[in-house]
Order: C-alpha cells, then sequence, then structure tokens
C-alpha cells in the first residue's frame, strides 16, 4: 500500500501532480493523504517526493520506528521520505534464513537496467550478470527470470489477440501485464473488463509455472517452495495478494518485493556488488529472448506480441524484428501493421493519465483498434515506482534514456529474439503445458478480473 507520512509531508502537492488517478488530496501547506478507493499503487508519488527526514531535527517518531513501520530493514542508511510504500524486504531476508524451504526467486527485465544505479554506476547500467549473482549469494536456491513468462505471456497473449481478430471476440484487445492499469479498469470502466486480456501478467504466470512444473523438475513439493519476485513496480504486491491468483494450488507468488528493497538486502547482507561475477539465470526457467527483455519498455509488450504475431498468422519470417513504430516516451500513439493481408491497427499509451479519451471512445464505439497496449507508469516498467529513486529532477531524462538504451541493446545482442523461439519456451509447453490456450495453459496462465467500482 502507498503511504504518506503527515510528520514529513511538506504539502507541496507535486505528487498530486503526477498522481494519474487524482487520488492525492489535501491542501497546498498542508499534509496530504491518499484516497485508497482511487489509488493505483503506481508508486509515482513515491519517486517525486521530496519531504524527508532532517538529519539534525528531531521529529516525534525516531526513524527506527519508521523503518518497522514501513516493513523496511533496520541497516537501511537511506533518507525517509514523507511518500512510500510499505515493503515485505524484511519478510524476504527471515525467509532466506529457513533451510527447509525451497526458494525460487523471479526478476523483471527492469530491474537490470535499474538495480546498479543503488550501488553508484551509472544511471541505467544494464547488470543480469550480477543481478543473477546478487541473488545465488543472497541464498535463493532457483535464480530464474520473469523474462521467460514475458515469453510465456507472449505466447498466450499473441493467440489470444489472433483468436479475438480471426473469429470476432471483443475489441479492442487491452494488454494485461500492468497491475495499475488492470486496477484502474475495474474499478474506473468495470463495463470494459471484457476488453483485458485474460492472460495473467509474467510475475503471476512464473508464480504459477514455478510451483507446477518448477516443483516437477526440481523434484521438490509445492507445499515446500517459497517464491519471492523482484519487480520495478509498487502494485506488484497487491497483484501477487490477489485472491485469484493461487492456480498452483497454492498462493502464486508469495511475496513481491521492489528494486530498491533487492538493493537495501544486498547492502545488508554485505555483499560488495561490484565485485560480483558475471553469472547466468538458472535454466530452463531463466531462459528468454529478446522479445522478454524488452517488456521493461513502453511499446515493449506490443512489439514483442507483433514479432510473434506476425509469424503465427503469415508462417513467414518478419520482414523486421525492430518495430520501431510502437517504441517511443510518455503519450499515446497508434501505428498500422500490415500482417499479412490484415491491417492490424495498434495503440500504445504510456502513462495512464493519457488513456481516458481512449476508454470514452471504446465506449461510445468510435474506436477501431484492435490491440492496445498501457502502461501506468510515464516510460513503462524502468520508471516504475519501486525502481532506484531519482533525487535529483535532471536525471530523470537521462536514467529513462539510458535504462532503455540498456535494455534494446540487450534484445539486439541476444541470439533469440522472438518469444516464440525460445527453445526454453517450446520446452514447456511440448511437456507441461500443450499449446497455447490449451486446457492446463488456460488453468495456469489465465484469470478473471472484477468490478471494484462503488455502486
Amino acid at each position: 500500500m502507498i503511504n504518506i507520512d503527515k510528520e514529513l509531508c511538506t504539502g507541496c502537492r507535486r505528487c498530486s501532480e503526477v498522481c494519474p488517478v487524482d487520488a492525492i488530496e489535501g491542501k497546498d501547506g498542508e499534509p496530504q493523504e491518499i484516497n485508497i478507493d482511487k489509488c493505483v499503487m503506481c508508486g509515482q508519488c513515491v519517486q517525486i517526493c521530496k519531504g524527508y527526514a532532517p538529519m539534525y531535527e528531531e521529529i516525534p517518531t525516531p526513524i527506527s520506528k519508521k523503518l518497522y513501520d514501513r516493513g523496511m530493514l533496520k541497516s537501511v542508511k537511506e533518507p525517509i521520505f514523507a511518500a512510500y510504500n510499505k515493503g515485505h524486504v524484511r519478510e524476504v531476508s527471515d525467509l532466506l534464513q529457513n533451510k527447509d524451504v525451497f526458494k525460487v526467486v523471479q526478476c523483471a527485465p527492469a530491474v537490470r537496467v535499474g538495480l546498479a544505479e543503488d550501488f553508484g554506476l551509472e544511471l541505467g547500467t544494464l547488470t543480469p550478470g550480477k543481478l543473477a549473482a546478487a541473488l545465488r549469494r543472497l541464498g535463493f536456491d532457483r535464480v530464474y527470470d520473469t523474462n521467460f513468462t514475458a515469453d510465456l505471456t507472449i505466447m498466450e497473449e499473441g493467440t489470444e489477440l489472433i483468436k479475438r481478430v480471426t473469429e470476432g471476440g471483443t475489441l479492442p484487445m487491452f494488454t494485461s501485464c500492468c497491475p495499475a492499469w488492470v486496477k484502474y479498469v475495474e474499478q474506473t470502466y468495470p463495463e470494459l473488463i471484457a476488453h483485458l486480456s485474460t492472460c495473467k501478467s509474467p510475475q503471476q504466470m512464473a508464480g504459477a509455472v514455478f510451483k507446477t512444473y518448477g516443483a516437477r523438475i526440481n523434484n521438490v513439493k509445492p507445499a515446500e517452495m517459497y517464491s519471492v519476485s523482484v519487480m520495478p513496480c509498487t502494485c506488484k504486491p497487491f497483484e501477487a495478494n490477489r485472491e485469484e491468483m493461487n492456480d498452483s494450488g497454492y498462493r502464486d507468488v508469495d511475496v513481491a518485493i521492489t528494486t530498491r528493497e533487492l538493493a537495501q538486502l544486498i547492502k545488508d547482507k554485505a555483499i560488495d556488488f561490484h565485485s560480483l561475477p558475471e553469472e547466468e539465470f538458472d535454466n530452463p526457467l531463466g531462459n528468454y529472448s529478446g522479445a522478454g527483455t524488452i517488456f521493461g519498455l513502453t511499446g515493449g509488450v506490443m512489439e514483442a506480441a507483433l514479432r510473434t504475431g506476425y509469424e503465427l498468422i503469415t508462417k513467414q519470417s518478419i520482414p523486421s524484428v525492430d518495430l520501431t513504430a510502437v517504441r517511443g516516451g510518455e503519450g499515446f500513439r497508434t501505428a498500422e501493421v500490415e500482417v499479412g493481408d490484415l491491417k492490424l491497427k495498434v495503440g500504445v499509451v504510456s502513462g495512464l493519465k493519457h488513456v481516458e479519451p481512449l476508454m470514452e471512445k471504446i465506449k461510445t464505439g468510435e474506436c477501431d483498434l484492435h490491440f492496445v497496449e498501457v502502461m501506468t507508469c510515464p516510460e513503462g516498467c524502468i520508471s516504475g515506482g519501486g525502481q532506484p529513486k531519482l533525487i535529483f529532477d535532471e536525471d530523470k531524462s537521462t536514467a529513462y534514456n539510458n535504462r532503455k538504451a540498456g535494455l534494446y541493446n540487450h534484445d539486439a545482442n541476444l541470439e533469440v529474439r522472438k518469444s516464440h523461439e525460445n527453445p526454453a519456451i517450446k520446452e514447456i509447453y511440448d511437456e507441461f503445458l500443450g499449446e497455447p490456450l490449451g486446457h492446463k495453459s488456460h488453468e495456469l496462465l489465465h484469470t478473471h478480473y472484477k468490478s471494484r467500482k462503488e455502486n
């Protein structure tokens, strides 16, 4: 949950300016409050907040108590700001001492271009190898990657889109990877829920796969597994806690922490991040394509889906893997992509405040798009509320540009750049899932949504 500490809030209302759903209420110069019925937990207020606990002034509540109340580790030395998300890193720290559970972790694509910033490296430094190494040093039994289930998401979502387009399903189909966006639809436009893809997010697909297929290949009982995710997003713990996210027979993802919390944990355990070797994620559930990598960027889910969708429909290689027409920054953009005889009309919304006009057009039947990606945060997941905090506003554009460049370069340098060509994806369908949208995948990888709108 996102909170504002009234002892530290100066009433500058920067948080109100960035909130995409007008959930922050209060007068200028007075402590602000969050309307939890509106809040989508994106954490942009956490990123922008400048009100912090001064080192040389007394405040009513001791810093140690604030750290505890926020779910933070006692060893944290960073400034304490007014806007914050209550975390779960203490729970993970305790878990890592438990020898009786099989500890599995996954990392979202944006984490590998954010984490190093908290260790003094250049903004946007790409560190997948050191990330994997750090997680092993912390004590995880398997270090897997959300990028793998980003590829899995494309197989399911791309097939779902083709089915909707060719068989007359509800269009446009919206992506469902961003939990803040899904929550927004549920509480603001529940009449448009049918437009959301039924696919779970990559985080939740991973949780379900780890405790079924993963348990089998590791010869571990699912009840003895503990699944942790590291995310750039402050809404991911909410998503992991949704009551329907237990298709493995257990809580699919037991706990989600942010990039910032992982950095705190690495420091707490006195791991020298700079001296870590470059290591690989564990296979097969850590194997990924370039398409899975770019999920961390606005337009990335769309581009990944088009790379695979084109080839599934036409049975031919896509002329160019780099679909720059859907790339960009904050705002709403559209493109038309020729997929065989089909002219596929797509849209990308980056920054939730830009989505309302589109939603109103859909309600009135004026929208002719087939597929729309929506990301709540302004540049997609790389600018998530759980990423390293950018204290100076002038660093923001540099950080975002470098993070984007890091993921695009990572994609370009990988041998496999299409989700359907990932050998580990082929393997999981052959050995376990059967086929996209099949019985097993529907059972584990798809979900439903519900209205949260007050009558």
